[in-house]
């Protein structure tokens, strides 16, 4: 039996999934552990991901699976432990500007003391 990976190299993952508590919205977490190397495979990675997470939203299929979410606005969280490169920082603010106009919220978390399995509360950009 495989274990299924998660974080940013596996786009068929959701790896967080719940309700924010003190907004109400949606929030759906992927985790970078990787150090930003500059590459266009961690890049695509990272597109693919966010495509997945948009069009779980967007095609209904999360209204689907829980209807009580139906109405909330939704955020996608990226937590990383690095920082992003000046490439990456690039393609996440084209993606930010894209998911605003379908009204998605997206935040990037960085977070170099925890790693994937943080619990701790991490600074926003």
């Amino acid at each position: 039996m495989r274990e299924t990976s998660t974080g940013v190299a596996n786009p068929a993952v959701i790896d967080l999934f719940g309700v924010d508590q003190k907004t109400g919205e949606v929030l759906l977490v992927m985790n970078e552990p990787r150090p930003w190397d500059g590459g266009h495979e961690q890049l695509h990675e990272m597109q693919e991901k966010f495509n997945a997470y948009a069009s779980f939203i967007l095609d209904g299929e999360m209204t689907e699976a829980h209807p009580e979410l139906a109405g909330r606005i939704a955020r996608i969280q990226l937590r990383c432990e690095y920082m992003p490169g000046k490439e990456a920082l690039a393609l996440l603010q084209a993606i930010h500007d894209q998911l605003e106009l379908q009204a998605i919220k997206v935040e990037v978390v960085v977070d170099p003391s925890c790693g994937d399995q943080c619990s701790c509360h991490p600074e926003r950009m």
